[in-house]
């Protein structure tokens, strides 16, 4: 699978915040977080390994008890069921990969025919 860069396609996830999912295979899923200053992402966790690079801007990272200044560089791994939250400090552009893949992330139904045939369910 290939992505061609496209300033097209971000869905919001959260107020603020808007995400397109680039490439995926068998075991992982590979998006693009835009996030907006003020915005925030409330405490949860998940079954999915989240790893993650912050491109631009500033975000306040909570993963379990510990809190981060996430800065451009800056990467982090939130394993799987770990509590964790952000607050967007500044305007920001991360990347982030889960593992398995996030069957919600996945983009609409051409792409999930892509996904079925990499997992063997389609022609």
């Amino acid at each position: 699978m290939f992505h061609k860069a496209n300033p097209d396609g971000y869905k919001p996830v959260l107020p603020g915040i808007h995400f397109k999912t680039l490439v995926f295979g068998e075991q992982a899923l590979f998006s693009d977080f835009r996030m907006q200053a003020g915005s925030n992402v409330p405490s949860h966790s998940h079954m999915y390994e989240q790893t993650g690079y912050l491109v631009s801007g500033k975000i306040r990272l909570t993963i379990g008890d510990e809190v981060f200044t996430v800065e451009p560089g800056d990467s982090w791994c939130i394993h799987s069921n770990v509590s964790h939250s952000a607050e967007i400090l500044d305007d920001s552009v991360a990347i982030e990969v889960f593992s398995p893949v996030r069957e919600d992330y996945l983009p609409g139904n051409i792409m999930q025919f892509q996904h079925d045939r990499i997992r063997g369910k389609g022609p």
